[in-house]
C-alpha cells in the first residue's frame, strides 16, 4: 500500500516534532518534509511532491491564508489540512476560501488528526467538531437573515444581557427569568469574560449599540 506523504509546515520545532513522532504511529503515513513557514513550504512542496500539508495559519513572514493559496496553486494534488490554535469565523473562512481541505484545533487528540489526514488525502473534506459547529451555524442562518449579535453568547446569556441593556438588577432579571439570582450572577460574570468588559455599564452600552435592550 502505498504511503500517504505528509508536509509539516509550523514554525515550532517541538510541536513539528511532536506531530512527527504521533505520524509515526501509523504505517500508511510519511512525514516527507517539514518548513518553519509560508515560503519555506512553497519551496519545499515542490520538490517533495506531498498528498497532504499539515498547515498552521499564524506563522511569521507569510501568513497560512495565504501560503494555503500559493500552495494550492504550486501543487494542486497536495492538499491543505489547517491544524491551528485559532477557530476564529475569520480565521475558518479565509482558510478555506483560499483552498484548505480540512480545518482541526490544536488540541484534537491522536485518532481525531489521523482520521483527518487519511479523509483529506482521500479527497474528503474534514472539519473538527468546534469548527463543524461554526459552519453548520453560519449555513443554518436563511439567506438575507442577520445572525444575532454575540454569537459566542449562549442563547440564555444574551436574555440576560438583554435585560442588562434595560437596567435591570440582577434579582429582577432572575424573577423574569425564573431562575435564582446566583444564577444570574454566574450568567453575568461570563457574559463580562466573553465580552471583555469590566462593568454593567459598560456591558449595557455595548448590548445597546448591538441592538439589545429594547422594551
Amino acid at each position: 500500500m502505498d504511503q500517504i506523504r505528509i508536509l509539516l509546515v509550523d514554525d515550532h520545532a517541538h510541536f513539528r516534532a511532536g506531530l512527527r513522532s504521533l505520524l509515526a504511529t501509523a504505517p500508511d503515513l510519511l512525514v516527507c518534509g517539514e518548513a518553519a513557514s509560508g515560503e519555506e513550504a512553497i519551496a519545499v512542496v515542490t520538490a517533495r511532491h506531498p498528498d497532504v500539508v499539515l498547515l498552521d495559519l499564524t506563522m511569521p513572514g507569510m501568513g497560512g491564508v495565504a501560503a494555503t493559496e500559493r500552495l494550492v496553486a504550486a501543487s494542486p494534488h497536495a492538499r491543505v489540512l489547517v491544524l491551528s490554535m485559532t477557530d476564529d469565523d475569520d480565521s475558518v473562512f479565509a482558510a478555506l476560501r483560499a483552498g484548505a481541505r480540512g480545518y482541526l484545533l490544536k488540541g484534537a487528540g491522536r485518532a481525531e488528526i489521523l482520521r483527518a489526514v487519511r479523509a483529506v488525502a482521500e479527497g474528503e473534506a474534514i472539519f473538527g467538531p468546534s469548527v463543524a459547529t461554526r459552519l453548520a451555524a453560519f449555513f443554518a442562518t436563511p439567506p438575507g437573515a442577520t445572525a444575532p449579535p454575540f454569537p459566542e453568547l449562549t442563547a440564555r446569556e444574551r436574555e440576560v444581557l438583554d435585560l442588562v441593556a434595560q437596567h435591570l438588577p440582577n434579582p429582577q432579571i432572575a424573577a423574569r427569568l425564573g431562575v435564582s439570582a446566583k444564577t444570574v450572577r454566574n450568567h453575568v460574570s461570563s457574559i463580562f469574560t466573553k465580552l471583555q468588559v469590566a462593568d454593567r455599564a459598560t456591558a449595557a452600552d455595548l448590548a445597546q449599540r448591538s441592538g439589545l435592550g429594547r422594551r
